[in-house]
């Protein structure tokens, strides 16, 4: 007997591939990735029925009493439906809104990561499909960085993109000799960059500084951010005071002679005003505020004015209360030095937040469907979607605007799952509560899923062909169709299709083009424009799709970030008011807004150790991106579930706390605030500062009847408020708790099953 062929396909952590056996799903690496991602073990879990949606379902209030609001969404038993009358019952609903409500009733931002091809990309497909009705809300900027998207533009300006455009990792080897990474320079969220990675490098490259001897100090209250190299250290400050330190760093420099004043007056604008605002700080002051001793923060100093010294920040610590604060304040730092545009020196945001930053692609513009045009001003911060479902008509500060929350009646989702990306679910909840109808296309029933009133199920990526690529990979992949579709799923653009046909707008939609003819037109397009540009011999459509990963050529050259500024700033001068670095901006100061000051400033948190807050939760918080998957990604995958304690999420504290609470390692144990309550498996480790606990986000919500989570989603005790008033940004890296053991016999976790069903 034949027995099937390995063909590639791609994910968001790598490339692989994969063949579909009797026995189920196998998976392996793809030759090219010399250091394959764990998380591939997830990948036989898109197969896996148990936690797939079979078929379309409705849930029975809305079936039966028809759209608004309910508080019976996530609570309420669904009933199965036929494909025609899914799509009968959706396209009317779809055509009541836009009769009644206009465009303007329907919330389209639909963030999420379902899909590293690039035709079966959910949000590009349901923002096409809303735009041939008239448009919709959108969202903008992101969960992961959505502070620094604002405020860096206003420091260095619009045409600086600071989290591709770094200095890339070779020059980061021959020509740094110190690196303070303020957050560190996790590892672990380097197996994943938006649209996939063929070839995992940043192993390859952090051993290149180990070899080259580079110093690094690690800033982070938590061992595993320091990346193990020989001249590694970890500094563990107290969490949310990362600016402070910066500051208090900036004095010394300052006070001492040791700041380059030559490029301050050159290349800066406010630098006056910054160095009298620091002078009020000093390290006595920080040393409190960070608990490091103000000998130690000298030192550094000092140390970082002798060194040519990268200054890098995670996106991690923009995602806190006055976010926008730590990208500020970490460029002002390394412009203080005099390095910025050196080979090697000046700053970095994001080496060890994504697995893409500090590696430049092929420079080809990679495939995508277009999306039409959205004629709808009104958009959102995409974190403030529940302040908008809330407060309906109410102001809201955005970048030195005063905007007006639109008044939805209809969410549409594909894609994503809010239920990972928003805080304080209790509070979404809530808001998903007061609209008419919320749709999901979803392949797995997650939280957002059983949150529905209708409910799409959709294919996985390997069970529909598509394109893979990435602007930073030098791969482009054809992904293969390794499975059939499970149950009655069928791909997004195919529901659109038939959703458009029986809207009347079909030929707009679909253009007269199935998915494949689609997949075959974006190839073709891509594919002659980069012959033209770069003479490559590239396949035809055909040998492509039927083919292996195609290679592309690495590009010429090495980048340093703002080289080009560096070397001729009349010439080649910042898109910002000055031309300049702008250190302090009078644009910002114009705002009025006293949460996002003009310049880098220590703005104490509500919460944090130092809050009154911590005299009832003394714990601090934090919930980073997960080590076994991406995000919520395949929660029920092996890697994700090998890393669960307990059945629940892993909540790491130090043995001190531990001790203090009568807790033992692998206890089931609850973690509440004000807001909500989880269960998590506690494990014990001194590689986190006393007073801090871990609970990594993305285990699938799975809500007690009092909304107690029963396996650990962290995002029932985060605060959902903006960063500032200026980017509205996510806070959901920090919050305040407290830990106790369970207490009894813990209630099992059902995340990864069903909801209930009924008879019509």
């Amino acid at each position: 007997m034949t027995r099937t062929p390995f063909v590639p396909s791609s994910t968001h952590w790598g490339t692989f591939l994969a063949r579909d056996t009797p026995a189920g799903l196998q998976v392996r690496a793809h030759p090219a990735d010399p250091a394959p991602s764990p998380l591939l073990d997830n990948i036989a879990a898109m197969r896996d029925p148990a936690v797939r949606i079979a078929r379309p379902a409705v849930r029975a209030g809305w079936l039966r009493d028809g759209p608004g609001p309910s508080e019976a969404r996530g609570h309420e038993p669904f009933v199965e439906v036929e494909w025609p009358e899914l799509i009968e019952l959706l396209a009317g609903e779809l055509r009541r809104v836009y009769a009644e409500r206009g465009p303007e009733g329907v919330y389209g931002g639909s963030y999420g990561w379902a899909s590293a091809g690039r035709f079966h990309h959910a949000q590009s497909q349901v923002h096409r499909f809303l735009n041939c009705l008239g448009g919709y809300v959108r969202s903008i900027n992101n969960y992961s960085f959505g502070a620094a998207a604002v405020i860096m533009p206003h420091v260095v300006g619009a045409g600086v993109d600071v989290t591709a455009g770094l200095t890339d990792w070779p020059v980061i080897a021959r020509h740094t000799e110190l690196i303070v990474a303020f957050g560190g320079i996790p590892q672990k969220n380097t197996n994943v960059a938006p649209g996939g990675i063929t070839a995992h490098s940043v192993p390859a490259h952090l051993q290149a500084l180990d070899a080259a001897g580079v110093e690094v100090v690690a800033v982070s209250p938590l061992r595993e951010d320091a990346p193990g190299l020989r001249n590694s250290r970890w500094l563990p400050l107290r969490p949310a005071s990362d600016v402070a330190l910066m500051l208090a760093l900036m004095h010394v420099l300052f006070d001492e002679g040791l700041a380059d004043r030559a490029f301050l007056q050159r290349y800066c604008t406010g630098a006056d005003v910054l160095e009298a605002y620091v002078a009020t700080t000093s390290p006595e002051w920080a040393a409190p505020l960070c608990e490091v001793p103000a000998a130690e923060i000298r030192e550094l100093a000092r140390h970082m004015a002798a060194r040519r010294t990268l200054v890098t920040v995670t996106w991690s610590l923009q995602r806190t209360e006055h976010g926008e604060q730590a990208p500020w304040a970490g460029i002002a730092l390394a412009a203080v030095l005099g390095g910025i545009g050196l080979p090697g020196q000046g700053f970095g945001h994001g080496y060890g937040s994504m697995g893409d930053v500090g590696t430049r692609g092929p420079g080809t513009r990679m495939p995508r469907v277009p999306q039409g045009h959205n004629p709808v001003t009104a958009f959102i911060p995409v974190a403030r979607v529940a302040d908008m479902l809330l407060h309906p008509g109410e102001p809201f500060r955005y970048d030195g605007q005063t905007l007006t929350y639109p008044d939805v009646s209809l969410v549409y989702w594909a894609g994503g799952n809010p239920f990972h990306h928003h805080q304080d679910l209790g509070r979404l909840r809530r808001a998903l509560a007061r609209v008419d109808t919320l749709v999901v296309h979803d392949p797995f029933w997650t939280a957002a899923a059983k949150h529905a009133d209708i409910v799409v199920p959709v294919t996985t990526a390997i069970e529909r062909t598509d394109i893979g690529a990435a602007p930073t990979d030098h791969h482009v992949v054809p992904m293969h169709a390794i499975t059939e579709p499970l149950g009655g799923a069928r791909d997004d653009y195919t529901v659109f299709a038939q959703l458009a046909a029986a809207l009347g707008v079909e030929e707009e939609f679909t253009e007269g083009r199935s998915a494949q003819q689609w997949l075959e037109h974006l190839y073709d397009g891509w594919a002659d424009a980069t012959r033209r540009r770069t003479g490559l011999d590239l396949p035809d459509a055909a040998a492509f799709f039927a083919g292996d990963v195609l290679t592309l050529p690495e590009r010429p050259g090495e980048a340093t970030f703002l080289a080009e500024f560096r070397a001729d700033p009349d010439g080649h001068p910042l898109r910002t008011p000055s031309g300049r670095i702008e250190l302090h901006s009078a644009r910002i100061a114009g705002f009025g807004d006293a949460d996002c000051p003009g310049h880098p400033t220590w703005l104490e948190p509500d919460e944090w150790l130092g809050a009154p807050m911590a005299e009832r939760f003394p714990l601090h918080l934090i919930a980073h991106q997960p080590r076994g998957r991406l995000h919520s990604q395949l929660d029920p995958g092996a890697e994700s579930v090998r890393r669960k304690v307990a059945g629940r999420e892993a909540v790491t504290l130090h043995p001190d706390d531990a001790a203090a609470r009568g807790i033992a390692d692998g206890d089931v144990v609850r973690l509440f605030n004000d807001r909500g309550a989880c269960l998590a498996g506690a494990r014990l480790s001194d590689g986190v500062r006393r007073g801090v606990v871990v609970l990594p986000t993305g285990a699938w919500f799975d809500p007690l009847p009092d909304g107690t989570c029963a396996h650990g989603n962290p995002n029932v005790l985060t605060r959902d408020r903006g960063t500032s008033s200026l980017a509205q940004g996510c806070t959901g890296q920090h919050a305040l708790v407290e830990v106790e053991r369970y207490a009894g016999t813990p209630p099992p976790v059902r995340a990864f099953g069903p909801p209930e069903f009924t008879a019509r």
